[in-house]
């Protein structure tokens, strides 16, 4: 059994990104696959397209689209980050 796979579309110098992990870490994430839009456009054009969004952090759990941190901030705060992370 595994955790849920966590995506973060994120850049180098974000400190929202930056928040974002150390909370994924905080709650148990050993693996997040980053994804440096800042490295490569067509990572940015893909995360447009599929998020519908131009600022990062863009988090995904699995398929579920949490959004930026302050949307993975007010899912901890409600008790759901744990619950969508917990070992399937």
């Amino acid at each position: 059994m595994e955790m849920p796979k966590v995506v973060m579309y994120s850049t180098e110098v974000c400190p929202y990104c930056q928040m974002a992990e150390r909370l994924l870490r905080e709650r148990g994430v050993e693996k997040i696959e980053k994804v440096l839009i800042d490295k490569n456009p067509d990572k940015r054009e893909e995360m447009i397209i599929r998020t519908n969004r131009r600022t990062v952090p863009q988090i995904y759990i699995d398929d579920y689209h949490v959004g930026g941190f302050d949307d993975l901030s007010a899912l901890d705060k409600a008790g759901e980050l744990i619950r969508k992370l917990q070992v399937l």
